[in-house]
């Protein structure tokens, strides 16, 4: 009987020695697979930000090679008007681009820290507010304008049939005096 106890508790210490090997080797792969899964996700992130870099890169390369057409094609036409014409007025447009072109102001936020960025942030809002306040001033004085020309349109209208009609009744008094009189004034 003891002997066979013994059998069993040398098997059982073989089982549990050769299932804590198992566990090990186990525990070793789960390791060197989970290395290498961080690996290959350091890699794919490096990657990615690689690639949106490389993106943004492209795309500020695009923006400045538009501005710099932009500019040369402006800077041609308006040689092309000197050339032709001399000192030729702009067209709206080439106005409004011109303005536009002045007004932009480049956003340069990548580096900023929290508090300059909400001084960007302020200094745009103090800008468009500004901007607000112009467009409001400009459409106000347009208003003004289009009153005055109605206005004074009421006014020549109202001069025009005063003007006529003091000739006409001037003429009906000339007529009654002699037909000839009248028709010489006519003439004139």
């Amino acid at each position: 009987q003891r002997k066979k106890d013994e059998e069993e508790l040398i098997a059982l210490v073989n089982r549990i020695e050769k299932r804590r090997t198992e566990r090990a080797e186990q525990q070793r792969i789960r390791s060197e697979t989970e290395k290498e899964r961080q690996a290959r996700l350091a890699e794919e992130k490096e990657r990615r930000e690689q690639e949106e870099q490389r993106k943004k890169q492209d795309d500020d390369a695009k923006k400045k090679k538009a501005l710099t057409n932009m500019t040369h094609q402006y800077g041609g036409i308006q040689q092309k008007g000197e050339g032709r014409k001399g000192a030729k007025k702009q067209t709206e447009r080439e106005k409004k681009r011109k303005i536009l072109a002045e007004r932009k102001k480049p956003l340069n936020i990548d580096h900023l820290s929290e508090d300059k960025l909400k001084e960007k942030a302020s200094e745009f809002w103090q800008w468009m507010m500004q901007l607000e306040a112009e467009k409001f001033d400009l459409s106000e004085k347009l208003k003004r304008q289009k009153y005055d020309v109605n206005l004074n349109q009421c006014q020549y209208r109202f001069l025009y049939i005063a003007f006529w009609l003091q000739a006409t009744i001037f003429i009906c008094s000339i007529a009654l005096k002699g037909s000839y009189y009248a028709f010489s004034l006519f003439q004139l």
